[in-house]
């Protein structure tokens, strides 16, 4: 019997789809509507073994790669090459925290330790090639741009020959030594590839980092594929808007963990609106588990999506229980177990060298802010984000906190927070942003009647965004600088959430124009991105 009169001759329950075929529940137990809708495609639901076509390859036999769609390689190569582009337009060391991210790898392959202190002292080999670069000099002065003259271009070049000290008994690497150690163990691999030559060790290290902001494109567009499975044009929309963004591109193509943190986020993104599309597996729910694994040992601002990823696993899970108990259970355990082994390691590490349980987790958690309290806290964050409500005592006097801190940064705000754009670009970039928050908003009303059946899935969304958001403005609010942690950077492990917006944005002048209106959202991406790769290499090279 052929496969096509397999599928006819069966009965099945539901309303006739367009081309006449029945409607599948999905894993949740609802029929599947249109354009936000979580319907399935044909082939994603799923299937026994006896189920699987003669002709096709056994799904345990077709690895991830294969499955993947070439336009989300597509997204992935435009990231990865978009980072490399700003891994070559800015100077050694002009990121932010870079050197100390360097000191951190650096240590990690010199000495096999980790960092024992937070000072801003390395060890003479960086600390005289930061010296031949001007560091000093450079960072936080828009008016001073990077080394060009030939004598110091020498002195640069005969100081890396010089067999100075890697290491040093102090240990210290700045700002980087609270952070878990996978990026940096990562690292070491390009570290030790180019091996003698300083300057070849960062541009390297610089181009893994670019790898990961592509593995973030790739994400996001998987993410789109599975959150918005009717309107396969719209995933390139959002997978591209991801990967041209600056700031991404800035980020991953630097020494930081931040490029694996917003790589290891968008695979959580994608993790999540799988489950709630087809329905937790034992498969996905390790993976779901690896992928916190990830998180939580990169960097420790992964810690505020866990709550909303959390969520998410309880909700796939009780939905997998009205099917099956005790997969569902299977599913939870795989996931929490999984997910709790790096700090179920590092807290028996701690344990077993004498030091406090949560190693440097516990300091971060009990900082506290002197004359603080909660209301206080809770206010601190709101107007940190948004203006005062009435009643709240303002904090950020005659500041607009949501533009100057958050929508200029997003706009442009580059190497260490001193390469900002003329004011005007920021006046004018609040027309384009408000034109893509019209569409996003017209695509939310045409879309209104399905949105409840996703309450849930939007709800982890929703949680996942304000942890993070509550840790980033907890942490400014303890350190007691205003605006100190007001780095949108910060906030870009959201950036699946970003890709989702471009998406629908593009589909809120309705059906017909809508891949005119993605075609658009590209060009103005892509435009972004350029004039920024312009205005950094004016204040470095200017």
């Amino acid at each position: 019997m052929s496969r096509r009169t397999a599928r006819t001759s069966t009965p099945a329950k539901g309303k006739p789809t367009r081309n006449g075929g029945p409607t599948r529940p999905d894993a949740g137990g609802r029929t599947p509507v249109g354009g936000l809708r979580d319907a399935q495609r044909p082939g994603t639901s799923r299937r026994t073994p006896g189920a699987r076509s003669r002709g096709q390859p056994s799904a345990l036999a077709r690895t991830w790669v294969g499955r993947v769609p070439r336009a989300a390689w597509v997204c992935a190569l435009v990231g990865f090459l978009n980072a490399a582009c700003w891994s070559i337009v800015s100077p050694p060391f002009e990121n932010p925290d870079e050197p100390a991210h360097f000191a951190y790898v650096q240590r990690l392959a010199q000495t096999g330790e980790l960092p024992k202190s937070s000072r801003e002292l390395f060890p003479p080999a960086e600390s005289t090639v930061l010296n031949d670069l001007h560091y000093a000099q450079v960072r936080f002065h828009s008016e001073q741009g990077t080394i060009a003259g030939e004598a110091e271009q020498r002195t640069l070049e005969s100081d890396l020959a010089k067999p100075l000290a890697l290491s040093d008994e102090e240990g210290a690497t700045g700002v980087s030594a609270s952070q878990p150690p996978l990026y940096y163990a990562l690292e070491i691999v390009p570290y030790a590839l180019a091996s003698g030559n300083m300057l070849g060790q960062v541009a390297l290290m610089r181009l893994l980092s670019a790898v990961m902001g592509g593995l973030t494109a790739l994400f996001a567009y998987l993410f789109l594929r599975e959150a918005l499975p009717t309107n396969r044009w719209a995933w390139a929309v959002g997978g591209l808007g991801v990967a041209l963004a600056p700031l991404l591109a800035q980020m991953s193509g630097a020494i930081n963990p931040d490029a694996l943190l917003f790589a290891v986020s968008t695979a959580l993104f994608y993790c999540l609106a799988r489950g709630f599309r087809r329905g937790i597996t034992p498969r996905l729910a390790t993976a779901t588990g690896a992928v916190l694994a990830i998180g939580v040992s990169t960097k420790l601002t992964f810690v505020g999506l866990v709550p909303g990823a959390l969520l998410g696993v309880f909700i796939l899970c009780a939905r997998e229980a009205r099917r099956s108990r005790p997969n569902a259970w299977r599913c939870l355990g795989l996931a929490l177990g999984v997910g709790a082994i790096p700090v179920v390691l590092y807290g028996l590490v701690n344990l077993l060298s004498g030091d406090p349980l949560g190693g440097v987790f516990a300091g971060v958690l009990a900082s506290e802010r002197p004359g603080g309290s909660l209301f206080g806290e809770l206010s601190y964050i709101w107007q940190f984000y948004l203006p005062p409500l009435p009643g709240m005592s303002p904090v950020f006097h005659g500041l607009s906190t949501t533009q100057v801190f958050w929508f200029n940064g997003l706009v442009g705000l580059y190497g260490w927070l001193d390469a900002p754009f003329p004011e005007w670009v920021y006046n004018v970039a609040l027309i384009p942003a408000a034109v893509l928050a019209v569409l996003l908003a017209g695509a939310l009303i045409r879309e209104r009647r399905v949105l409840p059946a996703r309450v849930g899935e939007l709800a982890v969304y929703a949680t996942t965004s304000l942890g993070l958001l509550l840790l980033i403005g907890a942490d400014d609010y303890v350190h007691q600088l205003p605006g100190e942690y007001a780095e949108p950077r910060y906030v870009l492990p959201l950036i699946a959430l970003w890709g989702a917006a471009l998406a629908l944005a593009a589909r809120g002048v309705g059906r017909r124009w809508a891949p005119v209106a993605g075609v658009a959202i590209v060009c103005l991406a892509l435009a972004h991105d350029i004039f920024s790769g312009l205005l950094v290499v004016s204040r470095y090279y200017g």
